[in-house]
């Protein structure tokens, strides 16, 4: 069982490269067996070009180390508060991908201006406060999971699989690994969109919202119709 978490954890990692979500060791993915409250996340510091599914660390949500010779993810306490906090969610995928962080370095929600953005968010993706000189001090990481639950406190993380750490950069999740990075490319494309948008005509309005509404839920409401029938 933690071998096939394992598996899929390293692939994961490995398609954050293959999307040009990450570079050199920036990034992680993890995920989480709910049932044993193990956690298998990307080692700290190691390139992926030499990362094996060997490697993967499984750390229990204390953050000891149960299986693995390597250190776990810097980001690790940050992860565990997110599982701790968002029980449906059970993967978690870190990057600095390059417009998303753009916007998470300016402070600022990426706002929903058009269709393809409305098809995955409903409406703009959030972004938390700064960390305090004093917080950072405590428990840098931690805390970060702290701000990034304190901003979801009215959201449902599963319908807003994303957020933007204010000053530091994205991160996604969903109910797999696989679908934590899909959700990480899509943010990065629809921030880039944004930025692009914004350049352009710098007070854009966000996109109506009888047609934002209507994207997300073909695809994701109550009443979706978007693609196939699963049999």
């Amino acid at each position: 069982m933690l071998e096939d978490l394992k598996q899929k954890v390293w692939q994961a990692n490995l398609d954050l490269v293959q999307y040009n979500l990450v570079l050199l060791t920036w990034g992680n993915v993890s995920a989480i067996d709910r049932e044993r409250g193990l956690v298998a996340i990307k080692p700290s510091g190691i390139e992926y070009t030499n990362l094996k599914a060997s490697d993967i660390v499984i750390v229990n949500l204390e953050g000891t180390i149960i299986e693995g010779a390597l250190n776990p993810s810097s980001d690790t306490p940050t992860h565990l508060a997110l599982y701790k906090a968002f029980k449906q969610i059970v993967a978690i995928a870190h990057t600095h991908s390059e417009y998303a962080t753009i916007f998470a370095q300016a402070e600022m929600e990426i706002p929903c201006l058009g269709t393809t953005h409305a098809d995955y968010f409903p409406g703009s993706v959030p972004v938390t406060r700064l960390l305090s000189e004093a917080e950072v001090s405590e428990d840098y990481e931690g805390n970060t999971g702290k701000i990034i639950i304190e901003r979801f406190s009215n959201i449902i993380p599963l319908e807003m699989p994303a957020v933007l750490v204010a000053g530091h950069g994205p991160f996604t999740w969903g109910v797999s690994a696989s679908e934590a990075v899909k959700n990480s490319l899509i943010l990065e494309r629809v921030a880039k969109m944004a930025f692009g948008t914004m350049l352009l005509k710098e007070n854009k309005d966000a996109l109506a919202q009888y047609i934002m509404q209507k994207h997300y839920e073909r695809k994701h409401g109550p009443y979706a119709y978007y693609g196939q029938k699963k049999k």
